[in-house]
């Protein structure tokens, strides 16, 4: 079985949807509310174990009521949680909106996340046991960039999500394998629009990109070989929050399966077109059999 370390953020999801998001000091009525287990590293980890891999989750969460449901949410899926610590003070949470055609805003309060700024005693140890460890930036940089170090030191491959998008620290992007960002995160970070031009400034600094492309699929591009897209099974999305974040617990299961590229990406993009389908995020996730089925 895969053996997959994510350090990241763990939140708790405070979701409206509407018939169409606000606009600036506009109020409008919602139709529904719910609280939903997220945050970019748990959506990740929750995604790679509903895929079929032995996933450990690195991270922290509050001493509230919603960082011990986080915990219990986490292990349900299937998660280890061992080395998710709980730190004093509330959880992280994502403030998220959802309209009528699936799209979504999200405003996010760092919370105990924000306490993770470097390694704890272990989490090296843990990494360096790993076929693979997740990153994304919802957590200090300093820890991200300790993460990707020590998966470097070990020989593990690093795949990082760079959201939200910020500048990258020439020691993040060094210790980088596969860079997964959708094409506004490709686009902010090279002040490129096109995602082939995005792509190949990219490949300067990571050796292989993946740029997802929403419903029209996915674009991968490596140093040495010729970029390819892969297109996005046509659904009716209800709901994309954290179809990124399957996406790549997805894909790196297959990778750490030993899947070809182009089988994987497709893999990947079935498991993010069924969970669009569905409202939440991690509780949107398929399991293995969907998405071997799909």
């Amino acid at each position: 079985m895969t053996h997959i370390a994510v350090l990241g953020s763990t939140s708790m999801d405070l979701v409206t949807y509407v018939s169409r998001a606000p606009g600036l000091g506009e109020t409008v009525t919602g139709r529904e509310f719910r609280t939903v287990p997220g945050g970019k590293g748990a959506n990740q980890a929750v995604a790679a174990a509903r895929a079929g891999a032995d996933v450990t989750m690195i991270g922290a969460v509050g001493s509230d009521e919603f960082g011990a449901r986080l915990r219990a949410g986490l292990a349900g899926a299937g998660v280890d949680t061992g080395h998710l610590r709980t730190v004093e003070g509330p959880s992280g949470t994502a403030h998220v909106v959802v309209d009528d055609e699936g799209g979504n805003s999200i405003v996010v309060i760092p919370g105990a996340n924000g306490t993770v700024t470097c390694l704890c005693p272990g989490d090296e140890t843990l990494i360096a046991t790993a076929d693979a460890l997740l990153l994304q930036l919802e957590l200090p940089l300093s820890a991200v960039v300790a993460g990707a170090e020590a998966a470097r030191r070990h020989g593990v491959r690093t795949v990082l999500t760079p959201a939200p998008a910020r500048p990258l620290p020439p020691e993040l992007l060094a210790a980088t394998d596969l860079l997964v960002p959708n094409e506004h995160e490709a686009a902010a970070l090279t002040g490129l629009a096109d995602p082939h031009a995005a792509a190949e400034a990219l490949l300067r600094d990571v050796p292989e990109v993946v740029i997802t492309l929403g419903g029209s699929g996915s674009l991968y591009a490596a140093r040495g070989t010729s970029p390819v897209t892969l297109p996005a099974p046509r659904v009716r999305a209800v709901d994309t929050t954290a179809a990124g974040d399957t996406f790549v617990g997805a894909l790196a299961v297959a990778l750490g399966e030993g899947k070809p590229v182009a089988d994987a990406l497709t893999w990947a993009s079935s498991a993010a077109a069924l969970s669009v389908q569905r409202p939440g995020a991690s509780s949107s996730m398929p399991c293995r059999p969907e998405i071997d089925a799909a």
